[in-house]
């Protein structure tokens, strides 16, 4: 069984160091938009120490990220990392627009547990910011993927929780 898949990245799957963790195969194809969703933060994350990222339904948003191409192979473990199995998220097939023209057909992941969305990511109540060292792991991906800048800025506007410790993720940072 050969081939491959492509995967919207828009949380710490950005940076390649990170993705390329559980997922050796996968090779950055470009960036995109994901139209009618946008970015939030839910779930407290022990490995992160704080609030991880999703993507929730907005008519009036959209998220950016970056375009994977991976081997079928690892389909599985990256549904293992993002918490499939433990339904902590679940895989959607998603049109994503690209720069050049067109969409390109992908799997991303939503959390399980939808929540009402942010209206405003620069208030996010504090059991919802993301660790200072999860969020800069996103702003670093955000910025080697090349993704706009107008998007970079909207990243550094989101608050953390301060926390800038060690995570269990099996490479430094």
């Amino acid at each position: 069984m050969g081939g491959t898949f492509l995967y919207f990245a828009y949380g710490s799957n950005l940076l390649a160091k990170r993705i390329h963790i559980n997922n050796p195969s996968a090779v950055r194809v470009g960036i995109g938009k994901l139209m009618n969703y946008q970015l939030d933060f839910l779930t407290y994350s022990e490995r992160w120490h704080g609030a991880s990222a999703t993507i929730v339904k907005n008519d009036r948003r959209h998220v950016w990220g970056a375009i994977w191409e991976i081997d079928l192979k690892h389909m599985e473990s990256l549904d293992r990392q993002e918490g499939v199995p433990h339904k902590i998220y679940y895989a959607l097939d998603v049109d994503v627009i690209v720069p050049e023209g067109g969409t390109k057909k992908c799997r991303v992941y939503q959390q399980c547990v939808i929540p009402s969305a942010t209206e405003d990511i620069e208030k996010l109540a504090d059991d919802r910011k993301p660790s200072a060292v999860y969020l800069n792991i996103i702003k670093e991906g955000a910025k080697e993927s090349n993704l706009p800048e107008e998007y970079q800025k909207f990243l550094h506007r989101i608050p953390d929780n301060g926390y800038n410790g060690e995570v269990d993720i099996g490479i430094k940072l």
